[in-house]
């Protein structure tokens, strides 16, 4: 095979370790990660946290087939002494912080990056905005530069949140409403006292909660979702058999009756229901395959939140901070509507129509989205999205939550497979659903690696569910 360009726009964690995977499987190569960010490897997820963030897997989940392996590079630190103790002295089974891992991937990439000679891995700084007229390949930057390749690879991670919806939206171009709470600024001027409005209650929240408390925030905050749920808590120990062999395909509310059932069962022989979930994990993508459009529409909408809650769980160290502020009454959180907001001197006053009835008024200082992820694929005018969907190249789904693809290759409007175009991670949620998490995305990237050093058609060996049997539990 002939020696090949890759150009991989994104340099979070997917195209991190696809970079180094295929550096590895084709030395001869030339890859590029195109990022504008001055640090790679670590995103939003390993790079926008702080200390108190931990990884909501254990260090066992987080295993990538790097050498040296994540717990190997732990154990030289010296930094995970609590942890391990928490976990009965098993490192494997120990919850790191987010930044540890963002720094092993980190310490990866600056043994393997260079920047020398044609072959290897490169970093290009700068920013994708479209791609180069056809029939040429590879992408064009803000700065003018073009970035010739055989191969693009989206590896472009989670899009940044959008504004929460409801009424009076004037709020979302005011300074009281923070849009990003992962963004460098998001908290430079807030005052220590100052009342906080959180919308959405789910591990976003949970992630801004602690930060607030960790810098010194002790005035009063409300969270607010439509079912105010929160995250469940991971809890070690028992085993559950796979149990949907020869039950799928079902309808989503068969599958929810059925893991229903199966909780019951398992916690009548003293089992965690989170062994239950984690019996179900493999299985997710076969599930997802074999619902239709109507299907999916009718999961996200009704069931997604409560499935959310308990497949993507908080650390024990996590929850138990958390419940600790909601004890102290530092943090209440509330199911029910936002029914409007009015300015007031201090910030605004925002009314909510409590789900159990009634209605709550509280004055806040700064409203901050917690929503999480925006996911719409479809009117997102991010430059390289929209000029991929407007010239045909690719096409959103009809839940707006991705672009459709065939085992990563992009599919175009009229629904043609790439044989040079292809995506990664949250992108690829049409075709995969969970694959915002290490361990899916892994198994996403070591397909993709197979296919592009072996030139196998892309989506010509089906997903199933035995690709996914050795994730384990957790997120």
């Amino acid at each position: 095979m002939s020696s090949k360009i890759v150009a991989i726009v994104g340099g979070g964690f997917s195209g991190a370790l696809l970079g180094l995977k295929l550096r590895e499987a084709r030395p001869d190569w030339r890859i590029d990660i195109i990022e504008a960010k001055p640090r790679i490897g670590r995103g939003i997820a390993y790079g926008a946290c702080a200390p108190e963030h931990m990884l909501n897997v254990p260090v066992a989940r987080m295993e990538l087939g790097l050498s040296p392996g994540f717990a190997d590079w732990l154990a030289r630190g010296g930094e995970m002494e609590d942890a391990v103790a928490e976990a009965g002295g098993d490192m494997a089974a120990a919850f790191a912080p987010r930044r540890l891992f963002g720094d092993y991937i980190e310490a990866q990439l600056k043994t393997a990056v260079t920047t020398r000679g044609r072959a290897g891995l490169h970093v290009i700084r700068g920013e994708a905005v479209r791609l180069l007229a056809a029939p040429r390949r590879g992408l064009l930057l803000t700065d003018g530069r073009e970035v010739e390749a055989d191969i693009v690879v989206l590896a472009m991670g989670n899009l940044p949140p959008r504004p929460p919806g409801g009424p009076d939206r004037w709020l979302y171009d005011t300074g009281t409403f923070i849009p990003d709470p992962w963004a460098v600024d998001a908290f430079q001027d807030l005052e220590d006292d100052e009342p906080l409005l959180l919308i959405g209650t789910g591990l976003t929240m949970v992630d801004v909660a602690l930060h607030l408390d960790k810098r010194g925030h002790r005035g009063a905050v409300l969270a607010v979702s439509r079912r105010g749920l929160l995250p469940q808590t991971h809890r070690a120990g028992g085993n559950w058999r796979a149990f949907l062999q020869g039950r799928i395909p079902a309808s989503p509310l068969a599958l929810l009756r059925l893991v229903r059932q199966e909780v019951a069962r398992a916690q009548e022989q003293g089992v965690p229901w989170q062994r239950v979930f984690d019996a179900i994990r493999p299985a997710v993508p076969t599930i997802w395959e074999s619902w239709s459009a109507e299907q999916r529409r009718q999961f996200v909408r009704h069931l997604r939140p409560r499935w959310d809650i308990h497949r993507h769980r908080m650390a024990p160290r996590v929850a138990n901070a958390l419940h600790d502020l909601m004890q102290s009454g530092r943090i209440e959180t509330l199911g029910g509507r936002i029914a409007g907001f009015r300015e007031i001197p201090a910030g605004v006053a925002v009314t909510v129509r409590a789900r159990k009835g009634g209605e709550r008024l509280f004055e806040a200082g700064r409203v901050i989205n917690c929503t999480g992820p925006g996911a719409d694929f479809g009117r997102i005018a991010i430059p390289l999205i929209a000029d991929l969907r407007e010239r045909g190249a690719a096409r959103a789904d009809p839940l707006g939550i991705g672009f459709e693809t065939s085992d990563c290759a992009v599919l175009d409007a009229n629904g043609r497979a790439s044989d040079w175009l292809f995506a990664l991670g949250p992108l690829t949620r049409p075709a995969w659903w969970e694959i915002v998490a290490v361990p899916e995305i892994k198994i996403q990237i070591d397909r993709l690696v197979d296919h592009l050093v072996s030139e196998v058609p892309a989506g010509s060996r089906r997903l199933t569910t035995s690709d996914f049997l050795d994730i384990g539990e957790g997120i």
